[in-house]
């Protein structure tokens, strides 16, 4: 996923050290965790929007690092000042990860706002709900959707599978021409694994949004068998940009990938048109990242508007779907008629807004992941 990559983080002494109003203008502190260019993305397009509409209002950017550390950075100055009692807490809009949002949720960090704002309206689907079994409803508000799906090579596979149990018959008959990484060397290949137990051990809801249940996983076996015999005609790529490598070279005709990261190379020529997506059946998972505002902020009413802002199908479609390949965190219908033909059908042509509601799916929640892939490694692995 590229906003999880090439980020030097941010000395959490630094995020410390924010005032919350250094000179006579109004200070909109945000902090965003993700790779640079999530902090460029806020820094140089975002904040003069917001700051050309709001002349006394200046954006002050900080990046906290990539992954869910970046937003636990964020989570843990937010708990510190709710533990020292501060009236007034010196972060006002934030970016964070769908398992640190349930989590801040959980912990009473975040303020509920999104029935405040006029774009919160425009959010159909459930990850604005459902962080990972979280009920984070009106905390959050979805800034992008990742996802993972099938590239495949269309000269050489004209009639690509639509389900796990198709692919599974099409590895039988082309063996070693699909490849992924494995659970070790890249998210695509965890996508990939977490959308075989979907289809093959439990489904998506009961993993993602129901309370956990440990026995559970001993239901997976009949999967697990079926996955490693599945391996047998596969081949392993060293990772997610070493299965977009293998299908440019020809090495392999079909694998997993993030979308995003897919269209991206696809823009810069590192991969040929030939190459298309495929979102098969039942699903597989991608993850949002959120907006959200603390409990406290100091420049409550400013967070919203600048979330508003950053949520409007105008923002939505240049600032997602046109620079980074994302699918927009708003339903792709409010978006569509602010983008161009071209750029319409790059990033739904092939995966449509349909195939996002039926087959985007979230990942598990927390212990059914962890049980995912140490039964990975204990079943099929050895």
């Amino acid at each position: 996923m590229t906003f999880t990559k090439g980020m030097a983080t941010l000395a959490t002494a630094g995020l410390m050290a924010v005032s919350v109003a250094a000179s006579a203008e109004t200070v909109l502190n945000v902090a965003t965790a993700g790779s640079q260019n999530m902090v460029d993305y806020v820094k140089t397009y975002l904040a003069p929007k917001f700051e050309a509409s709001h002349p006394d209002v200046k954006i002050r950017v900080f990046g906290t690092g990539p992954g869910d550390a970046g937003s636990h950075k964020i989570m843990e100055k937010l708990q510190a000042q709710k533990k020292s009692g501060s009236d007034i807490w010196d972060i006002d809009v934030a970016v964070v990860h769908q398992k640190i949002g349930g989590e801040m949720v959980q912990k009473e960090l975040l303020a509920n706002y999104r029935s405040d704002i006029k774009t919160g309206q425009l959010v159909t689907r459930d990850t604005a709900k459902n962080a990972l079994g979280t009920n984070v409803d009106g905390y959050v508000m979805p800034m992008f959707h990742s996802q993972t799906a099938i590239a495949y090579n269309s000269d050489l596979v004209k009639n690509p599978p639509k389900s796990y149990d198709e692919l599974v018959q099409w590895t039988e008959k082309h063996p070693k021409a699909f490849g992924y990484n494995g659970i070790k060397n890249g998210m695509s290949g965890v996508s990939f694994v977490t959308g075989w137990i979907y289809a093959y051990g439990s489904d998506a809801k009961t993993l993602s949004s129901s309370d956990y249940d440990a026995n559970l996983k001993n239901s997976w076996a009949p999967a697990l068998s079926k996955l490693k015999q599945f391996n047998e005609n596969v081949t392993f790529t060293p990772g997610n940009a070493g299965t977009l490598d293998m299908l440019n070279r020809g090495e392999i005709f079909m694998g997993p990938v993030w979308v995003d990261m897919f269209y991206s190379w696809k823009d810069q020529g590192k991969i040929p048109p030939s190459l298309k997506l495929s979102l098969i059946a039942p699903g597989m998972p991608g993850q949002p990242m959120y907006y959200v505002t603390p409990a406290k902020a100091a420049q409550s009413e400013l967070a919203r508007e600048f979330i508003e802002l950053a949520t409007s199908p105008s923002v939505q479609a240049e600032g997602i779907v046109k620079r980074f390949n994302w699918y927009p965190g708003i339903d792709a219908d409010h978006v569509k008629p602010e983008l161009d033909s071209a750029s319409w059908n790059k990033l739904f042509a092939e995966i449509g807004p349909k195939d996002l509601a039926t087959k985007g799916k979230s990942f598990p929640i927390g212990p059914y992941f962890n049980d995912i892939k140490e039964s990975y490694e204990r079943e099929v692995s050895n």
